[in-house]
């Protein structure tokens, strides 16, 4: 991890580089009258021009640019449109790809348009807009029906950079050999032209200030060029394309890690993120204004904003109003107090007193999880099962499956998900089997301690190891936060 954060570095600094190329002048794709220099594969009822914009709206097709010759094509180059979605609408932005006169285009990439969060609307995409589809994908609507907004795809050498409204949403260096893309074996950097996707009838899309500028071929001071792929970024790939929210739910900015800093470790690696603050008794956020103060640094940023709810108090320090404006809530059970009134933090050894009687302490943890998940208005329980030094290594002994199904219940009833958690490795195997069956649903997390963020390799596998699908895996929805 120390690597990538040196790579991040790298590239916050060189940035401004890789934007202020010397380049010819933008180029018009159209002219706002006709689809002169288009040619639509599939059905070209599909798209019309309609008081200056090109609309697309019918039975599913795309729409190539061709150019006045018939011989467009592309290499290194940015290009830039004006898009508005109707409500639901899905859509996207072929680029290095070719004419296909049915079906999907098999070459090139596609940048998404879908502003309908959560697989909803009866898509089974969780893939936003800004996305580069099934590769990096952002989760987070980040525009909105019935606005215009402002699409860049930027392409050189083996990078390709994404933006909405200015905001870069990917940043995404091809590796060498590229990443396999399962079902997709076209979806590699090559040359090409552009398409514009109509979904499906019903879909309405509007396109307007289409234009692409060449650029020139990448300096070989830049870093183009990426390193071979490894199987964790295969595998993110992977699951990404299969549709399940590759999301980090457990980061915080700890150690001097900055926003920024974070953000492009994100688009580095392709793990979205949920970036909490912690709020509760003796932390950085005890009331309101601290919630809102801290919102207002987080707003229009291409993260979840969560809250990590921290103690049993904090249902008294906050009102209602200020915690629904969180992306998500999460609590876990490591502060607790005991039949004697003791409050502990069970992962630090000075509040745990010596522990005697071990069923008798499990038996209180268990009712007080059950108490938390059953009281606490939360959306994720966290750092699952977590046991103190003491325990720790009679984890399986002492979590029976009794006492997971009474945590479980608890979790379903209430629609909490569950945290597979690769900092700690947990919960178990068998407590996520039984989760599973419960139809429980879960979220990846490392809850780092520090400015190295972690990896996820305990969720992913987890994720083979109980066949778990991207219905399984949980992602916000609820209305009103921001």
């Amino acid at each position: 991890m120390l690597v990538r954060l040196k790579s991040v570095l790298f590239t916050l600094i060189t940035l401004p580089a890789l934007i202020t190329v010397s380049a010819q002048d933008w180029q018009s794709l159209f002219d706002g009258k006709t689809l002169s220099g288009w040619k639509a594969g599939g059905n070209p009822t599909s798209f019309k021009v309609i008081n200056g914009q090109l609309a697309c709206d019918g039975p599913r097709s795309h729409l190539f640019y061709v150019g006045p010759d018939s011989r467009a094509d592309f290499t290194n180059f940015e290009f830039a449109a004006e898009v508005l979605t109707k409500n639901g609408a899905n859509s996207g932005v072929y680029f290095h790809t070719e004419l296909q006169e049915e079906g999907f285009p098999e070459k090139g990439f596609e940048a998404q348009v879908l502003n309908l969060p959560g697989g909803q609307g009866g898509y089974r995409e969780n893939k936003l807009t800004g996305s580069l589809y099934g590769i990096r994908n952002v989760y987070k609507a980040l525009a909105k029906d019935d606005e215009w907004f402002r699409l860049n795809i930027v392409v050189r050498g083996r990078r390709i950079q994404i933006r909405v409204n200015d905001l870069l949403l990917v940043d995404y260096l091809e590796a060498t050999p590229p990443l396999g893309v399962p079902n997709h074996p076209g979806r590699k950097l090559d040359h090409g032209t552009f398409a514009l996707q109509c979904h499906d009838a019903g879909s309405r899309v509007f396109f307007r200030n289409l234009r692409v500028k060449r650029l020139p071929p990448d300096p070989a001071d830049l870093p183009f060029a990426a390193a071979q792929g490894t199987d964790y970024d295969q595998e993110i790939v992977r699951l990404g394309a299969a549709n399940v929210p590759v999301v980090n739910y457990h980061v915080h900015l700890k150690g001097g890690l900055t926003l920024d800093e974070a953000l492009a470790l994100s688009r580095e690696t392709g793990v979205f993120y949920g970036i909490a603050i912690n709020c509760g008794l003796s932390f950085s956020v005890t009331n309101d204004t601290g919630i809102y103060d801290y919102l207002k640094t987080m707003k229009g940023q291409p993260v979840f904003v969560a809250m990590q709810a921290e103690g049993r108090e904090w249902v008294k320090l906050f009102s209602k109003q200020a915690v629904s404006q969180f992306d998500y809530v999460f609590t876990d059970a490591m502060t607790i107090f005991d039949d004697g009134g003791r409050r502990m933090r069970l992962w630090m050894t000075n509040e745990v007193p010596q522990i005697k009687d071990k069923q008798a302490f499990m038996d209180m943890l268990v009712a007080r999880t059950v108490a938390i998940l059953s009281t606490e208005p939360v959306d994720v329980y966290v750092n699952p099962t977590f046991l103190p030094a003491q325990l720790a290594g009679e984890y399986d002994q002492l979590w029976t499956e009794p006492r997971m199904n009474k945590v479980i219940a608890a979790a379903a009833k209430h629609k909490i998900a569950i945290e597979i958690n690769s900092r700690y490795r947990l919960p178990s195997p068998a407590f996520l089997k039984l989760a599973k069956a419960a139809g429980c649903k879960f979220t990846f997390g490392t809850n780092n301690g520090d400015r190295d963020v972690g990896r996820l390799d305990y969720s992913f596998q987890m994720v083979d190891d109980l066949g778990l699908k991207w219905q399984d895996i949980w992602l916000p929805t609820k209305k009103g936060r921001s």
